[in-house]
């Protein structure tokens, strides 16, 4: 099981640097100069000759390139001079100090995804601090419908197979599926946040806290996760409908489900006791993924709903061309993927010794 574990987060890893290294180059030959971008209006020759720098812009790209890993790596080293962009400078890097050899510095210390070129100098890490949890709040409500309502439809479904609610359950989750996100959060924002406002009490743009109108006071807003959650969790909720439905009908056909029911036992006790369980393996499966995917697919959403989360962020730094939070959120949505796929598949392993065999 160790050597599964190791094998595992051995593909892990290589495929978190592959994402690194798309995403430097992706950024780096975009037209643009980033210490322009940074001083704005207020460039002078001077002040872009400091920006270039200090951010370590006036080296060729390759070396740039290895400053990105060195400032990523949990395991990096930094120079003693505080002329070098390695400089150990404790603004930067919070850090344990390993050794030294000569006149650099081995240090264990967080990843460090540089500063913000449009907010003041202040650090990707703590923008996507700020939002990652609401992003993450959004993501479990969403889920939660999913699971929830999905479950429950495609139980129905099956039950009634053929029939004309069976018809219904699957032409709505048809619709589902193929209705994007920004759509769908276009129009529930439309009827349940502005036509139908005086009635359903919602709004059409919030965030989980806001500020009062003196601007003294930040209170929670439970009512303004509603809409961006059932919309966020329509899709997930189409499919797990659908592989809920076609998995339990499976399991209904087998023998010892038909054994069951030749004891007299009803079919909702069938379900419940027999057939549910085995019937949730491709529905795991499924909530595994989708709960990972919403993270990147909660931009639009996030966005629409006026939800400060960090796919709200992500927006925002495109507009603004900020690319240290672009390419720092884009790091770690796919560390949650590559996270979230690991411990699914440590899972799956540990549950099917055939799966750690097939692997190995």
């Amino acid at each position: 099981m160790i050597g599964y574990f190791l094998k595992k987060l051995g593909y892990g890893i290589l495929t978190l640097f592959g994402v690194v290294t798309v995403v430097f180059f992706l950024f780096t030959i975009l037209p643009g100069d980033p210490a322009r971008m940074m001083l704005g209006q207020n460039e002078n020759p001077e002040q872009l000759a400091v920006i270039k720098k200090k951010y370590g812009f006036d080296k060729p790209v390759s070396t740039q390139y290895l400053y990105y890993l060195n400032d990523l790596s949990p395991l990096s080293f930094h120079s003693n001079s505080n002329q070098d962009y390695t400089y150990l400078s404790k603004d930067k890097y919070q850090a344990f100090h390993l050794f030294t050899v000569g006149n650099t510095q081995v240090v264990f210390k967080w990843p460090y995804l540089r500063e913000s070129f449009q907010k003041n100098g202040k650090t990707v890490t703590s923008v996507i601090g700020e939002t990652l949890p609401n992003t993450v709040v959004l993501a479990i409500a969403a889920i939660l419908i999913a699971i929830l309502i999905g479950i429950f439809l495609g139980i129905v479904s099956a039950m009634f197979k053929d029939g004309w609610l069976d018809k219904s359950i699957q032409i709505i989750s048809t619709l589902g599926m193929s209705v994007p996100s920004f759509f769908s959060a276009i129009i529930f924002a439309w009827l349940f946040g502005f036509l139908w406002h005086q009635t359903t009490g919602l709004n059409m743009t919030g965030s989980l806290y806001e500020v009062d109108d003196f601007g003294e006071g930040i209170s929670m807003q439970l009512k303004n996760l509603i809409l961006p959650a059932i919309v966020l969790g329509i899709r997930p909720l189409a499919v797990i409908t659908q592989l809920m439905r076609n998995s339990l009908l499976e399991v209904m056909g087998q023998d010892y489900i038909r054994t069951a029911k030749a004891k007299g036992l009803g079919v909702f006790t069938v379900i419940r006791k027999h057939a549910l369980k085995n019937a949730m393996n491709p529905v795991i499966t499924a909530i595994s993924g989708w709960f990972a995917s919403m993270l990147a697919g909660a931009v639009f959403v996030e966005y629409i709903f006026g939800w400060n989360g960090l796919g709200k962020e992500i927006v925002d730094a495109l507009n603004t061309l900020d690319l240290p939070i672009i390419m720092g959120a884009v790091l770690v949505i796919a560390m949650v993927f590559i996270l979230i796929n690991i411990v699914v598949d440590i899972l799956y392993g540990w549950l099917d010794p055939k799966i750690r065999t097939q692997v190995s």
